[in-house]
């Protein structure tokens, strides 16, 4: 556990509460390790998140992050070095970002039901112009120059890519024979403008030709985004680059409803993993119980199913899915009325059984 700065703390204990009682239903046990580690044990200690901490974090089976940022401190100052240092120590390559409309009344699409909007964003997790060399000269002179480097390899970009068609593979596997929604990876580059994503656009092609049975499509950036917004119906599994998936994950997190539905895996296979909620710290909402605990919720159910415990993550997602449809809990922000714990308190009754 990493409550991290803001509501983050907020979040996460739901989260593991809503856990707990997953657990106890489903018949398995877990232990938790609290982490100090965000802008408050910084500013006291000059520490961020040290080495022996992320080797630790190698060893256990998952890491639950609520939120990191603080703005007594320099914009991704705590945040680089804490995610960026999980995400490149444990060598989370795969960050997997479901895009699922529970309840219709939740999206802004006019006319777009639960049916319409079920897609998987896989973002590479590991490189382009986040690892890339990046710097200011001359910085605050008429001869500034800031220059970001893209870094794809072959290794990064086909690894992701894979990953995106054994995903759909196992969709469709899901959704069973004669299901109306057939299995597509579609993947989003900007080729035609950074020509050194052709890697990206050649990589993709030879691996397609290994999963026949899939169907393959192709989006610049720019017109993902317009056609998400048109037609979210014809994405199922998404693939792109870091920089990309950053973008449009968030657009995708406002088609299901918002931010606080939203939750984020940063997944090597096999391995210890990491998942959270995809929105902010917030601090100006610290410690007022009004945020929505959500999309913490739902990455403790991401986190079950890497885990194994396929019963448990089932039984969150469904407890969520419920309460949204029911409209007992309206909306997935502050607007519900509904506080941080209660929202919480909902949700474990009904995994535990209740209603």
């Amino acid at each position: 556990m990493l409550g991290g700065d803001g509501i983050g703390p907020e979040v996460t204990r739901e989260a593991i509460k809503v856990l707990r009682v997953a657990a106890e239903r489903t018949g398995f046990a877990f232990e938790t390790i609290d982490y100090p580690f965000g802008a408050e044990h910084y500013l006291k200690t000059g520490e961020t998140m040290p080495q022996a901490a992320l080797d630790e974090c190698a060893g256990l089976d998952a890491v639950l992050v609520g939120a990191l940022g603080d703005p007594r401190l320099e914009p991704g100052f705590i945040e680089k070095p804490i995610i960026f240092g999980l995400r490149q120590g444990l060598d989370l390559y795969v960050n997997y970002r479901p895009i699922k409309l529970y309840a219709e009344h939740l999206c802004p699409l006019k006319d777009k039901t639960p049916a319409d909007v079920d897609i998987v964003v896989l973002r590479e997790n590991t490189e382009d112009v986040y690892a890339g060399a990046q710097g200011i000269f001359k910085k605050g002179t008429p001869d500034e120059v800031a220059i970001a480097e893209m870094i794809f390899t072959r290794k990064g970009t086909e690894r992701i890519i894979r990953y995106a068609f054994e995903t759909a593979r196992r969709r469709a596997a899901e959704r069973g024979p004669g299901a109306a929604r057939k299995p597509k990876v579609t993947m989003v580059d900007k080729a035609n403008a950074i020509r050194s994503m052709d890697l990206w656009t050649r990589v993709f092609a030879e691996v397609g030709r290994e999963y026949p049975e899939i169907e393959t499509d192709h989006a610049y950036i720019d017109a993902a985004c317009m056609w998400m917004v048109k037609n979210p119906e014809w994405f199922d599994v998404v693939v792109t680059s870091n920089l990309f998936g950053d973008i449009i994950t968030d657009l995708g997190a406002m088609i299901q409803g918002g931010l606080g539905i939203a939750a984020s895996g940063n997944i090597h296979p096999g391995r210890s993993s990491m998942f959270e909620p995809i929105h902010g710290s917030a601090p100006k909402y610290a410690n007022q119980n009004v945020a929505s605990p959500l999309g913490a919720i739902a990455a403790a159910g991401m986190l079950c199913e890497h885990i194994g415990e396929r019963a448990a993550a089932r039984l969150i997602e469904d407890s969520i899915r419920g309460l949204l449809v029911s409209k007992r809990i309206p909306s997935v922000d502050a607007r519900s009325g509904i506080g941080t714990r209660e929202i919480g308190d909902m949700v474990a009754a009904v995994v535990s059984g209740g209603k």
